[in-house]
């Protein structure tokens, strides 16, 4: 069974192969929402974004994105920089052992936010 570590909990658990993410942290009392979003959020559907995680190791041990994981993701800000590491936890099918961050930090004014689309040559 693949094993899911929550780098922030400290805490590991063994989930099924092809378990949602969402579901299982939930079941082993591991909040993935932060603050009220705890109590307001699309309840999985992947339209809110508030389940983000941000995937440390084994985002190949992770179902593939779905079109609305894309088009949530997309529209945030907080994935910028982290295009290829950010996944909702709603959307993500576990196929592998993997580590994540949940309630990753927003990166409203990280260099990548602000930079510049065309570096000075």
């Amino acid at each position: 069974m693949p094993k899911v570590k929550f780098i922030k909990e400290k805490q590991e658990i063994e989930v099924p192969e092809g378990a949602n993410l969402r579901a299982e942290a939930r079941k082993a009392g591991i909040q993935v929402y932060p603050g009220i979003n705890k109590y307001v959020n699309c309840m999985g559907m992947g339209t809110c974004g508030t389940c983000r995680v941000l995937v440390k190791k084994g985002a190949e041990n992770l179902g593939p994105e779905t079109f609305m994981e894309k088009l949530t993701l997309l529209r945030m800000f907080s994935s910028i920089g982290h295009e290829d590491e950010m996944r909702l936890s709603c959307q993500c099918r576990v196929l592998g052992d993997v580590e994540v961050e949940t309630q990753p930090a927003l990166n409203w004014s990280g260099e990548n936010f602000w930079q510049k689309p065309y570096p000075n040559k």
